[in-house]
């Protein structure tokens, strides 16, 4: 249930109980005083009679002696020396009675007490109506206070999800205003601090990683240089792999760099999307020249988009899959999907939930690496405006879908 309904409710609510509850007191408390008042107004005149009957011997006010209508509680109320009255229903209507014992004679006086209880009517009908109106007001406030705030709090929450989304940009004050002081403004204060905080240490951490990977492409180089001049041996090949490795991190850590700066721009033409998968499964090969994943073309199509970024996208989800995974890997061309699949452990949860974060692989049994390849293969399926999706295959391993925007045109004749 939405939380404008239940608030609203809970309003509506409270004030029905409110209602309902003074109605009855001022019912109750009303019928107290008038059946005290018209207790009080028949005893005296009951009064006036007994003296009047004692003086004069007659009856006068209406009093009558030893009526046989008296109700029996009254009549055994006066006979032990109590001047006392009673409230009797009747078919006709509601009567009020006093009597006493004088002189051996039972004195009495009636009266109707319809015209109270058809006051008591009308009152309970005036505080029925009032308690509505009452009721309804409170109910629209209650809706128009609790809908506000709803709408205040969806925002405040879509633009949390942006915020978790990476779009670190955004700032509920620009969704919900910067008036109020209530506890949806402190909230959207909090998460506004909380986003520019993120910001700036996002901010550091690109700065700080792209100054590292400037710093370090120029010794690199230089140790590139220097391992090629090594006289030929199993010490210098060691020394090359290991100066490799370390070209290719620095050389993607810029990468990653240029990525989160926004500085890449794409130069987009029409492919047969085919093409560009196979280029990038030959570029993924065995040590005896054999291409080291299989491709399947299912449909194809021609896409407008870069084929660089495409390989570049491709061949480190291919490595991702050789390093982490286990063989086979096979590369299905769907339209303008290409999927990427081994046969694995297949991707943590972690990686999932998460997506993929720079320096970290994820699970153990993956295997170890610097982490890079998914962090890049994102950052350029964004730079394109195409989806990648990772997930786990029903009967196991991973499994990656780039999903690129298609043209309606088949491969051309």
């Amino acid at each position: 249930m939405r939380l404008w309904v239940r608030l609203s409710a809970a309003i509506a609510g409270t004030a029905a109980f409110g209602a309902l509850t003074l109605g009855y007191a001022v019912h109750k408390a009303t019928e107290r005083n008038r059946l005290a008042n018209g207790r009080q107004l028949i005893d005296q005149r009951l009064q006036l009679a007994a003296e009047a009957y004692l003086e004069q011997g007659g009856t006068p006010f209406g009093v009558t002696v030893d009526d046989p209508g008296v109700p029996p509680e009254l009549a055994e109320a006066a006979r032990a020396g109590n001047r006392a009255t009673y409230l009797q229903e009747t078919d006709d209507g509601p009567l009020l009675w006093a009597a006493t014992v004088v002189d051996g004679e039972m004195l009495s006086v009636r009266s109707s007490y319809q015209a109270e209880r058809d006051a008591l009517r009308e009152l309970d009908q005036t505080l029925t109506l009032a308690g509505l109106v009452t009721v309804g007001g409170a109910s629209l406030l209650g809706v128009l206070l609790a809908v506000g705030m709803s709408r205040r709090l969806g925002a405040t929450a879509r633009t949390a999800r942006r915020i978790a989304e990476g779009e670190l940009d955004a700032r509920v004050r620009d969704t919900i205003g910067t008036r109020g002081r209530d506890e949806v403004a402190e909230l959207g204060t909090a998460i506004d601090a909380m986003a520019a905080a993120l910001h700036d240490r996002l901010e550091a951490e690109r700065r700080v990683t792209a100054d590292i990977a400037h710093e370090l492409r120029t010794p690199v180089t230089g140790l590139v240089t220097a391992a090629e001049l090594l006289p030929p041996g199993r010490p210098t090949e060691l020394v090359r792999d290991r100066v490799r490795v370390m070209r290719r991190l620095v050389e993607d850590v810029l990468e990653v760099a240029r990525l989160d700066a926004g500085a890449e721009s794409v130069e987009a033409e029409e492919v047969l999307l085919s093409e560009v998968v196979r280029g990038a499964v030959a570029e993924s090969t065995e040590p005896g020249g054999e291409p080291a994943s299989s491709l399947t073309v299912e449909r194809d199509a021609v896409v407008s988009t870069d084929p660089r970024r495409v390989r570049r996208i491709l061949t480190n989800l291919l490595a991702n899959a050789h390093r982490h995974g286990a063989p086979p890997v096979e590369v299905r061309v769907v339209g303008a999907t290409v999927e990427v699949r081994d046969h694995g452990p297949g991707f943590p949860e972690e990686l999932l939930e998460l997506g993929p974060q720079r320096f970290r692989t994820g699970a153990r049994e993956r295997g170890r690496g610097h982490g890079l390849g998914l962090t890049i293969a994102s950052g350029q399926a964004a730079v394109l405006g195409a989806r990648l999706t990772l997930a786990n295959a029903p009967d196991g391993g991973g499994l990656a879908v780039l999903d690129l925007q298609p043209r309606p045109a088949e491969r051309p004749g």
